[in-house]
C-alpha cells in the first residue's frame, strides 16, 4: 500500500490510472478508522481495480464551537486498517496541501443542507461539498463509497454529483453496528464507559419507531413522542433532534408514506451522536 501526501503527486497518480483505464474506488474519511470504514474499503476493493482511501480532517466542516484541534488523528493505526481492508493508496494531505494560501473558492450545498445537521452545524455541509469536489478532482474515482450513518451527507454528495455532472457513482453502504446496536463512529471513543452504555438509546429509539411503523402507525407525532420519551429517560442523553422525514427530500412527514428516514441526533454527555434507519411505508 502506498501513502501519498502531496496533492500534485495524487493528481499525477490518478491521471496515470485513468489513462490506463483502471477503475478507482474512493473512500473519503477523516481518519480514526474503524470497522465501518473497513466495510467501505472492502466493498470498494471488490468493485474496482484500485482503492484510494483519503484521510483528511477537514477544517471547513467544523463550526466555531467545534474543536477541530481535538479531532482524533491516528494515522499509523489507520494505515494498518486501510491496508488490511484492501486499500492500495492512502492519500493523507496536510491542510495547506488542499487549502493553500489564497484559497477562496467554496461549494454551496443547497436546500438539502438547510435542515437537521445543517441547521445544528451551519456551514458544515458547504465544507463537506467543497472538500469532496477537491478529492474527486485529485483522485478521479469511478465510484465513491459512504456509510449510511451520515445519511444527510450522502444525499448531499449525490446531489453534488448530479447537479455538477461529475463522473463518480456514489455508493451508500449500510451502517456497521456494534453488538449492542450502537453505530460505529470515531466519536464513540470520547464516551466514558457509562456514557457508552447510554449511547444505545439512539438505536433503541430508532427500533422503537420502526416497530411502531411496522405495527401500522402512520401518524408521525405519536411516534416522535415515544422516541423523545425514551431518550429523555436515559441518563446523560440530551436530544438535538428526532425526525421522520421523506428519505429523498428530508422534509418532515406528518403522515408517513413512501420511503421514510428516521433520524436522531443526541448528545450523550459532551459527545454528539447521530444515527438513522430507513423504512418503506406502504
Amino acid at each position: 500500500m502506498r501513502l501519498i501526501r502531496l496533492a500534485s503527486q495524487m493528481a499525477a497518480v490518478a491521471g496515470h490510472l485513468s489513462r490506463r483505464g483502471r477503475r478507482v474506488g474512493l473512500v473519503p474519511t477523516m481518519g480514526a478508522l474503524h470497522e465501518g470504514h473497513g466495510s467501505l474499503i472492502r466493498r470498494a476493493a471488490a468493485e474496482n481495480d484500485i482503492v484510494i482511501v483519503t484521510i483528511f480532517v477537514n477544517p471547513l466542516q467544523f463550526g466555531p464551537r467545534e474543536d477541530f484541534a481535538r479531532y482524533p488523528r491516528t494515522l499509523r493505526r489507520d494505515l494498518a486498517l486501510a491496508s488490511a481492508s484492501g486499500a492500495d493508496i492512502v492519500f493523507a494531505p496536510s491542510v495547506s496541501e488542499l487549502y493553500p494560501p489564497g484559497f477562496q473558492t467554496a461549494v454551496r450545498a443547497g436546500s438539502l443542507a438547510a435542515r437537521w445537521e445543517g441547521k445544528t452545524r451551519p456551514g458544515h455541509f458547504n465544507g463537506v461539498a467543497t472538500v469532496v469536489m477537491i478529492l474527486f478532482a485529485l483522485t478521479r474515482p469511478s465510484r465513491a463509497y459512504f456509510g449510511q450513518k451520515d445519511y444527510q451527507q450522502v444525499l448531499i454528495v449525490k446531489r453534488l454529483v448530479r447537479d455538477l455532472k461529475l463522473p463518480p457513482a456514489v455508493r451508500m453502504l449500510p451502517t456497521v453496528r456494534q453488538p449492542d446496536g450502537v453505530a460505529m463512529s470515531s466519536r464513540n471513543a470520547s464516551l466514558t464507559s457509562s456514557q457508552r452504555a447510554h449511547a444505545t438509546v439512539l438505536s433503541r429509539a430508532l427500533r422503537l419507531a420502526r416497530a411502531r411503523i411496522r405495527a401500522g402507525e402512520r401518524r408521525a407525532a405519536p411516534i416522535l413522542r415515544a422516541m423523545r420519551r425514551l431518550i429523555r429517560g436515559t441518563a446523560d442523553a440530551r436530544i438535538d433532534y428526532v425526525a421522520l422525514v421523506d428519505a429523498a427530500t428530508l422534509e418532515p412527514q406528518a403522515r408517513l408514506h413512501g420511503r421514510v428516514a428516521i433520524l436522531v441526533a443526541v448528545w450523550v454527555g459532551r459527545t454528539r451522536l447521530i444515527d438513522n434507519l430507513l423504512v418503506e411505508v406502504s
